[in-house]
């Protein structure tokens, strides 16, 4: 049966040095969650702690309604896939998938008719049966891999906790494994949880996103509420590039450096006119070439269907990203001016008032 996780108000300290303050999630039986942030966040950790590898300062670890902080590992239900593969490199892929079940006290062992025919349909699960006589170093890294995430299977867990799987591969195998991953966990009854500091593993492959900073969770969502829906400005420039163009709030609109008017929603009461920055996505933010422009473009280089374009505004480095086939004819040249004109973006309260939400707006 897939666990359902509450970890409530979980606090770790190392030292002077605070890893976690006051975390608190939960989890639904058989979602995967992905656990995204900078090095330094607390992501590990706070997985470490779930795992039973690390006891927390203060809070709980709920596991099916059951607190796990003093309960061992070997007694939680939980299986551990590590980065760097952590299998034994003296045993073949069938005994490394076997471990876990040779190992349980003799009154918990399965016969080892039971083992076969466990460890071979991790092997047909993973698409390895052809190897299972071979050893971690003749396999390469997404191989590995694959054995690491079947030896972790093999004692049926509840609970799978992956920290940063894929960190090791190239980006191509990442990927493929990345997908198969996702495949592999909508046919497997376990609840799992992926720690990653790679943002488009977890927009691709998590049911719902934990974004931590500085040992805190900053926001929890689907992947598609955190990235259109980002709660503050570190949240919005971690999930993706951004730029940032200066506006106004005057009277009921906003203007920006291009003197564009958009339309306000959901801008609580308390905010006042006044300067700010805009958040924009570079493919929400378009060009139009103008003598009189506020920007300046430094460089145009293309990327497959699209156009970086990096242009100078009051100082700053920013850059759209521009349909490749509408550059020609646009008059859009390297120290040429332009006018920026951003079609959507976010506003995050700074300092003149305040907001409930942040303001999320288009062009009117």
């Amino acid at each position: 049966m897939p666990a359902h996780v509450a970890i409530q108000g979980v606090s770790r300290r190392f030292g002077d040095y605070t890893a976690l303050h006051d975390v608190t999630l939960e989890i639904a039986p058989g979602e995967l969650v992905a656990v995204l942030g900078p090095s330094g966040s607390g992501k590990t950790t706070l997985l470490r702690i779930v795992a039973g590898l690390e006891m927390p300062d203060r809070g709980q670890v709920l596991i099916n309604g059951e607190d796990n902080v003093m309960r061992p590992p070997r007694e939680r239900g939980v299986g551990f896939v590590f980065q760097h593969f952590a299998l034994f490199r003296h045993m073949t892929v069938f005994e490394n998938i076997a471990f876990g079940l040779r190992v349980r006290p003799r009154a918990e062992r399965p016969s080892r008719a039971d083992i076969n025919k466990r460890v071979k349909e991790l092997l047909d699960l993973v698409q390895l049966s052809w190897l299972e006589k071979r050893y971690p170093a003749e396999l390469s890294g997404g191989q590995r891999q694959r054995v690491a995430l079947a030896r972790a299977l093999a004692i049926e867990p509840r609970l799978l906790l992956l920290d940063e799987p894929f960190g090791a591969l190239d980006a191509k195998v990442r990927k493929e494994l990345g997908q198969w991953l996702r495949e592999l966990h909508h046919g497997v009854a376990v609840t799992g949880v992926l720690v990653t500091h790679d943002q488009e593993e977890a927009l691709e492959l998590s049911d719902r996103i934990v974004l931590m900073s500085q040992g805190r969770v900053e926001q929890v969502g689907t992947p598609n509420e955190v990235y259109t829906r980002p709660r503050n400005p570190f949240v919005f420039e971690f999930l993706g590039e951004t730029s940032h163009i200066p506006c106004r709030l005057l009277a009921g609109a906003l203007a920006t450096a291009g003197g564009a008017q958009t339309a306000q929603n959901g801008v609580a009461a308390a905010v006042a006119d006044g300067e700010s920055t805009l958040f924009v996505r570079p493919h929400d933010l378009g060009l139009r070439a103008d003598p009189s422009g506020p920007a300046t473009i430094r460089h145009i280089t293309p990327s497959g269907p699209w156009a970086r374009v990096e242009f100078l505004l009051e100082g700053r480095s920013l850059y759209a990203a521009l349909p490749l086939d509408s550059i020609a004819g646009s008059g859009l040249t390297p120290g040429g001016t332009a006018m920026p004109l951003p079609r959507r973006g976010v506003l995050f309260a700074d300092g003149r008032g305040t907001m409930d939400e942040p303001l999320h707006w288009a062009v009117s």
